[in-house]
């Protein structure tokens, strides 16, 4: 059965839980680690040079890994060429991703 929706009518698609962060990408460094947050940005570094798009798909790559989502779950919705990124998972809520990359960053120290 199909709805039509009004505008500002949400669908159960819109209902799915999304979550967005902030990401500061270090590439070129010496593994792929989360580091942590700091003044709410999530730190994360990145074997993958800085050139053709390869660090964004690295650091999509590391997300989906650790957040345990799909990679097309995760988007970058700002700073494609800069190394701050507002990033966003779909299909997980903010208090769960946070738990997860928490939880991640203290066992890599």
């Amino acid at each position: 059965m199909s709805r039509r929706t009004r505008s500002g009518d949400s669908t159960a698609k819109d209902k799915a839980p999304r979550a967005r962060i902030a990401v500061k990408v270090q590439p070129g460094a010496a593994a792929d680690r989360l580091i942590g947050k700091a003044n709410e940005e999530w730190k994360i570094t990145l074997t993958a040079p800085p050139v053709e798009g390869r660090a964004n798909r690295a650091c999509t790559e590391f997300l989906a890994r650790v957040l345990g989502v799909p990679r097309s779950a995760i988007s970058i919705l700002h700073g494609e060429t800069s190394r701050r990124k507002l990033v966003q998972i779909d299909g997980m809520p903010l208090s769960e991703v946070e738990s997860k990359l928490d939880h991640v960053a203290r066992k890599s120290r």
